[in-house]
């Protein structure tokens, strides 16, 4: 039996360190929410990943 993950968070993007917390993920700060903007569209473009919203102040790449 293969065993293989097909989902998976490359990023996270954030303007306030403290919401993140532990793991291995890189965590990219933003100065605000145009940067933030800005810097999820970017790696998702490089990546070929997806941003999604968490809507607390957190954006996550994921790998689908």
């Amino acid at each position: 039996m293969e065993l293989s993950i097909s989902k998976y968070i490359l990023a996270v993007i954030t303007q306030d360190p403290g919401l993140v917390r532990g793991g291995g993920t890189p965590v990219f700060l933003a100065r605000d929410q145009a940067e933030q903007d800005r810097i999820a569209t970017y790696l998702a473009r490089i990546t070929e990943g997806v941003v999604h919203d968490l809507e607390n102040g957190v954006y996550i790449l994921v790998k689908h």
